[in-house]
């Protein structure tokens, strides 16, 4: 519990104490998620975890039935907007796929916007609305949800935390294969990235 707490306070104080803000997105692995949006000026924190379902403590292994993988974006609104964030969101996921990302399947590597106030989820619909009129043969399939408790994996699966840095061959060799980036890339073209 004591972890917990400090999370919390971390991802809304930021890594140096200064006011930073977290946006939550689901949008399949979160090893993968975790890696982009680290790469976006004014992210700073990215922290994978589960969020959306009832269940308690969700864990990676055991049961995590009903929730999202996702992961809480720490950013510094000063520098990166939330509405930036949604734009770069949708660039790197398949928002037609309801039955989970690329070659993830199943209910928890659904996509999906969590939204915390009235604000967010003005931004969050407008920018759904402009994604859906650039694809308007297709269905967009990623809700947006009010935030829910989001439960970070810690302890013995702490691993799962920047593993695209911890364990970078395996992490590239399981991103190439899974296709991720060819199909981010069919959908978006060369804004994807």
């Amino acid at each position: 519990m004591q972890r917990l707490l400090i999370l919390t306070l971390f991802l809304l104080l930021g890594a140096g104490g200064a006011r930073a803000d977290t946006a939550i997105f689901a949008g399949g692995c979160f090893w993968c998620m975790e890696a982009d949006f680290e790469k976006l000026p004014g992210v700073g924190e990215v922290v994978s975890g589960f969020t959306g379902g009832t269940l308690k403590n969700p864990t990676y292994n055991g049961n995590h039935a009903g929730h999202y993988e996702a992961v809480a974006v720490n950013y510094d609104p000063k520098l990166v907007g939330y509405r930036q964030l949604l734009d770069y969101y949708w660039r790197h996921i398949d928002p037609f796929d309801a039955g989970g990302q690329f070659c993830d399947r199943g209910e928890s590597y659904r996509t999906a916007i969590f939204v915390a106030n009235a604000s967010e989820r003005t931004l969050a619909e407008e920018s759904k609305r402009q994604v859906a009129a650039r694809f308007p043969e297709q269905t967009i399939v990623t809700p947006i949800l009010a935030t829910a408790t989001f439960y970070p994996i810690q302890g013995e699966e702490s691993y799962h935390q920047d593993f695209y840095k911890k364990s970078s061959l395996r992490y590239q060799y399981y991103r190439r294969s899974c296709g991720r980036d060819e199909r981010v890339k069919a959908i978006w073209g060369d804004t994807g990235h």
